[in-house]
């Protein structure tokens, strides 16, 4: 299977974003174990972690053949480069500058930039961007995601982020929305394995309620 494929049929599966904003890298193992034991597909650690690159490698050892390991707050090509050397292949941005899109395909990554307009959206995407991260999801509510997937391309994917929880997920995904990244409300620095794992299983339930 190319690593399209998979990744398209990852996102069938549960097209969930973890985002381990504070993850330590003596951490790493047991978060990241938990989330895809639960079914996560797609982790990121966000590069104003603590030594992120070292948690990224930790992550695609273990489980880069069962999921997704990158990077968010990926602001310079060069970053894209420290994350793919370590074995990342997500690169997730909270901004669409076209630099950094372009560096993370020349690298073979998944990119979803950051867009908050359809200025935004659209530049990224001619830039090479393979989905939209719409952040900060708490500003652009299910009307904006209504009104951008009647004018985007039907087959790219929206997926918003900030302040997402199993309760919300019901209206953004009737308004058009792909799936979600998911931040504090699935994990916190120094959080215990197991109530991540709890926290994924209502995300994943959330998800799946949200489809009916």
């Amino acid at each position: 299977m190319t690593q399209d494929s998979q990744i398209a049929a990852w996102l069938e599966e549960l097209p969930l974003v973890a985002i381990l904003r504070g993850l330590r890298p003596d951490e790493a193992g047991e978060i990241g174990g938990a989330l895809v034991e639960c079914g996560f597909r797609f982790l990121e650690v966000p590069l104003n972690s603590p030594d992120p690159f070292t948690s990224i490698a930790h992550l695609a050892s273990a489980f880069g053949d069962r999921a997704l390991i990158g990077a968010g707050t990926v602001l310079t090509p060069e970053d894209c480069g420290r994350v793919t050397d370590r074995g990342g292949r997500l690169i997730v941005m909270p901004h669409g500058d076209a630099q950094v899109i372009q560096a993370a395909k020349r690298l073979g990554a998944y990119v979803l930039p950051g867009v908050a307009t359809p200025k935004e959206a659209f530049a990224a995407l001619h830039a090479g961007a393979d989905g939209l991260k719409m952040f900060p999801a708490e500003i652009l509510q299910p009307p904006v995601v209504k009104a951008w997937r009647a004018v985007l391309p039907r087959h790219v994917g929206l997926y918003p982020v900030g302040g997402i929880t199993p309760a919300n997920m019901a209206a953004f995904r009737e308004a058009g929305a792909s799936g979600f990244g998911l931040g504090s409300a699935l994990y916190k620095p120094g959080m215990a394995p197991e109530l991540v794992a709890q926290n994924a299983r209502a995300m994943i339930e959330g998800w799946h309620n949200s489809l009916t």
